[in-house]
């Protein structure tokens, strides 16, 4: 299986490139994004590109992949619509629709998150809906992920250092909201095994929320 990532230096994309690297099925990992991961493995391709929006340049170069993981996003606080639907919207759709010319069956997952609604009065949730919305026109196997909280493991960790101190902190508790609460919470690997899942077998439901990430 050949997989491109976008978003891999984000804590969702950590933990899915690093499940991606350790499954044996999958024998190539394209990692796509405007940062290098910082990571070394036979299987990793890096693509950087300036503008995530345009993919026009690299697009000869996206054929024959089975499945991508859209794990790129950022946090809508103090943006305008507008702007949070550039980064939320038109680049996920614009990236689907690229490589949906050249691999229409291929498994494409955007990660939302809990919440998501396209008939939402909160701003995230509705953009993120309606992205949902376009990527499961475009792909027959395409699914929208609703992720709770996420415990991060093995290294995996937010970019920010207001978020680094967040999850520190929460960390000796986080495994207990997991085990009691499963319905709103998962850990990194649980998410990026679930990809994976999605790609080799599929879900019942293109939207999958948090409660089906076991």
């Amino acid at each position: 299986m050949r997989v491109i990532v976008f978003g891999a230096t984000g804590m969702v994309g950590q933990g899915v490139l690093r499940e991606c690297l350790l499954a044996g099925d999958v024998e190539e990992v394209r990692s796509i994004g405007r940062r290098p991961t910082g990571r070394r493995h036979p299987k990793l391709t890096e693509t950087s590109v300036t503008d995530v929006g345009d993919l026009s340049a690299i697009a000869d170069t996206l054929k024959d992949y089975d499945a991508c993981f859209y794990c790129l996003g950022i946090s809508s606080v103090g943006m305008s619509e507008q702007d949070y639907t550039t980064i939320s919207y038109d680049y996920p759709v614009a990236a689907a629709r690229t490589l949906a010319r050249h691999n229409p069956g291929m498994t494409f997952v955007y990660v939302s998150g809990a919440g998501t609604n396209v008939e939402s009065r909160t701003m995230w949730a509705r953009v993120k809906g309606r992205t949902e919305v376009e990527i499961i026109k475009i792909f027959p196997n395409g699914y929208g992920f609703r992720p709770g909280f996420i415990q991060p493991l093995y290294g995996v960790m937010p970019r920010t250092r207001t978020l680094k101190a967040l999850y520190t902190l929460l960390a000796p508790v986080a495994p207990a909201f997991i085990r009691w609460a499963p319905r709103y919470a998962t850990t990194s690997e649980g998410l990026g095994k679930a990809m994976l899942r999605a790609a080799r077998i599929g879900f019942p439901t293109h939207i999958v929320e948090n409660k089906d990430l076991r």
